[in-house]
């Protein structure tokens, strides 16, 4: 009543965009309302009441433009965007209203085809719907998202079906995302409906349809990370591993992983996966001649000559959640890490031996990008799994090459943690080989953790006596010294404790050394259980100081 009560237009439109007035009144009283305002003639009678202060000068019609574009902003109701918009457009044909505000954006592909459309008021309207579902499933509000594409959707079906499709493909993405964000997390597959759906985006071929690289990216992402491998290896249509780089190597990954059980022989894939990563990870060279008459070698850093960019490719693995593609990923980019002729110590992953062993032509991979990128993959696959302790190995091995000792050796305490439920039960041998042991030796060596350095000697299948001995010479320990004494178990290192203490006159340090050394040592069961006693007394104590 009181909207009809007024005569200047400017008033209604002001009361009626205003919060309370939204809330009090339901979307069809609304739009009732809306709609009788605007069949009334903005009539203002001058000569009704004269200007008899400054309070009573009505608003100009710049400061009513401002305040809907200021509404205009904060709307994410379908519905109110588009009311504003028809009142800005009755109150000036000037202006472009999708260019309010600088933070709507439309990917390149899209803003054309947007921005070709005749009718000013579609063209804003279409613009801003997109552009505001597309920041609302940025900011993960899928809700918002969906109403503004499902808005979008309808207008755009009326007059444009390359539009139509267009949003079609941005509402799949926006339902990949929902799931994963959602019930998708808790490992609840997807609906067979969406599965069908990301199929048919992948295999459509229709012409003059802009297409964004993203949803490739993510449609394949979300094949393999559900592990739609079937689809993969066998279903997917020639014309798409020529034309989509991404169905390509999504397919190569699924092989790759189906094939992981089989002899080695069988692999075959793992070689084309293997060929098509080192060609991504080339550099282009160039030759070129100097002032002073000398050639060069130039190279470039983004090589075309792969399927993709290694930007790209990182960007594409950013996206999986799997940890059997993750793992396969990450033994690749370790593999080729070591083939350099220059490497000092390699980097252990699993499954790496079904790799190929060299490169042909080595100069041309840009082993530095591959450092790079294994570094990433760490980073990355770490935050989705912190507890993988094949993950973790490759971390601390990465930390040990680059002599961040205090650091690999954290990694490598970790990974043993992780899968012997923090030490209680025995780590599996094949997680704490020779290998990882004699990097934890080192690590302690050269952090003047001596002492330490003797009971890891333990660990190794051939205990190593030499280096045992050697750190217990070392009088410059940073560790706790004979509080460790008790996590010795072999007789021999124990004598030599007692030796060494008695040659050096310290008398309580070799009756602590004396303590330790086992009642019945010629017994064969009793030793074992006393060595898996101390390793598990041991391994907790050294991990508490290290984290």
């Amino acid at each position: 009543n009181v909207c009809l009560g007024l005569e200047d237009l400017q008033y209604v439109f002001m009361i009626s965009s205003h919060e309370l007035f939204i809330t009090l009144l339901k979307d069809e009283e609304r739009k009732l309302l809306v709609d009788q305002m605007r069949k009334r003639s903005p009539r203002v009678n001058l000569c009704i009441k004269p200007v008899t202060s400054f309070y009573d000068i009505p608003a100009s019609a710049s400061v009513n433009i401002g305040q809907l574009e200021h509404q205009l902003i904060l709307s994410v109701d379908p519905w109110r965007i588009r009311q504003i918009l028809i009142e800005l457009h009755g109150m000036t044909s000037e202006r472009q209203f999708w260019t309010v505000s600088n933070k709507w954006e439309v990917p390149s592909v899209y803003s054309g085809v947007i921005l070709g459309i005749k009718d000013n008021l579609t063209r804003d309207l279409v613009y801003i719907l997109m552009a505001k579902g597309l920041h609302c499933s940025t900011v993960k509000d899928f809700s918002h998202a969906k109403q503004l594409f499902a808005a979008c959707l309808e207008l755009v079906t009326e007059f444009s079906p390359k539009l139509r499709q267009v949003m079609l493909n941005e509402m799949l993405l926006l339902d990949i995302h929902t799931h994963e964000a959602g019930t998708g997390q808790a490992g609840e597959r997807p609906p067979s409906d969406l599965i069908s759906r990301v199929r048919g985006y992948l295999e459509m071929r229709l012409p003059d349809i802009p297409l964004r690289q993203v949803i490739a990216e993510e449609c394949v992402a979300f094949m393999l990370n559900w592990r739609e491998s079937e689809y993969l290896t066998l279903q997917v249509p020639a014309f798409l591993l020529q034309s989509n780089p991404y169905v390509k190597l999504g397919q190569l990954l699924a092989a790759t992983c189906k094939e992981l059980p089989g002899p080695k022989e069988s692999r075959r894939t793992a070689k084309d996966l293997w060929e098509v990563v080192v060609q991504i990870c080339s550099v282009s060279s160039q030759h070129k001649r100097g002032n002073d008459g000398r050639v060069s070698l130039i190279k470039q850093r983004e090589s075309t000559l792969g399927i993709m960019y290694r930007s790209e490719l990182l960007s594409f693995i950013k996206k999986l959640r799997e940890p059997l593609v993750l793992t396969i990923i990450l033994s690749l980019f370790v593999k080729l890490h070591n083939v350099r002729e220059d490497i000092v110590n390699d980097i252990t992953a699993e499954h790496i031996s079904i790799w190929p062993s060299s490169i042909p032509n080595l100069q041309s991979v840009d082993f530095e990008a591959v450092a790079i990128t294994v570094k990433e993959l760490v980073r990355y696959t770490l935050s989705i799994n912190p507890n993988n302790h094949s993950w973790l190995i490759i971390q601390a091995d990465i930390y040990f090459a680059t002599n961040q000792y205090s650091a690999a050796l954290h990694y490598y305490l970790q990974a043993g943690a992780v899968c012997s439920d923090f030490f209680n039960k025995a780590v599996p041998p094949d997680v704490y080989t020779d290998q990882v042991i004699k990097r934890m030796i080192k690590c302690c060596s050269l952090l003047n953790c001596h002492t330490q350095v003797a009971i890891l000697c333990q660990f190794l299948r051939e205990i190593d006596y030499k280096t045992a001995f050697k750190s217990l010479q070392e009088q410059n320990s940073h560790d706790a010294m004979d509080s460790y004494y008790d996590y010795i178990w072999d007789v021999t290192i124990l004598e030599y404790l007692t030796y060494l203490h008695h040659k050096r006159g310290e008398t309580d340090k070799r009756q602590i050394a004396f303590k330790c050394i086992a009642h019945d040592p010629q017994k064969e069961a009793v030793t074992a259980w006393q060595a898996q006693r101390r390793k598990k007394k041991f391994l907790p104590s050294n991990y508490a100081p290290n984290f």
